[in-house]
């Protein structure tokens, strides 16, 4: 086995100004101490406290998401453990924090995943609290769950959200979704 080149993994966190980042499986227990280092690296970077809230909050909607999503019974996901895991990071560009995540999804939840996020990146702050409190008083889907969480990240960002989705195999996709606070 070739042994790392931290050397150069730094480079590239310090190059993009990645503060915190984590990849693998997405527990409850990882979310909860991954919270905590998150509240105390940005506490030491002197953010202001509504900047943290709003950083930590987009932070749990996002690893909640991997977590529920890599996880799912109905998901047929590539055999090898990494698809079964996500990629989250925190990075801080001048004044903007950057909160960032990416997982496997089937290739056949991509069209609904445009016709959620689409409408988000073109809403102004209004037009976002009214879907808000529209999706606030329809029922639940089990299956998707409330669907407030992209809508409750486009509020915090404070420019629009933006996603990719590029292709992993022949029924699989890798979807990245970005907000910056």
């Amino acid at each position: 086995m070739e042994s790392f080149d931290l050397f150069s993994l730094r480079h590239t966190f310090e190059s993009q100004g990645i503060m915190i980042s984590f990849n693998g499986l997405f527990s409850h227990s990882v979310i909860e101490q991954l919270g905590e280092a998150v509240k105390k690296h940005l506490q030491s970077d002197d953010a202001p406290k509504d900047r943290i809230k709003e950083v930590f909050s987009v932070f749990v909607e996002q690893a909640q998401n991997l977590k529920n999503y890599t996880t799912r019974d109905d998901t047929e996901l590539p055999e090898d453990k990494s698809s079964h895991s996500g990629t989250l990071i925190i990075a801080r560009n001048n004044d903007n924090y950057i909160v960032s995540s990416g997982n496997v999804v089937r290739n056949e939840d991509e069209q609904l995943l445009r016709e959620r996020l689409d409408p988000l990146i073109t809403a102004d702050k209004d037009a976002l609290k009214k879907m808000y409190k529209k999706r606030l008083r329809e029922p639940i889907n089990e299956n998707e769950g409330a669907g407030l969480g992209f809508i409750s990240m486009a509020r915090k960002a404070t420019k629009p959200l933006h996603y990719s989705i590029r292709r992993y195999d022949d029924t699989n996709s890798f979807f990245t979704i970005e907000v910056i606070i």
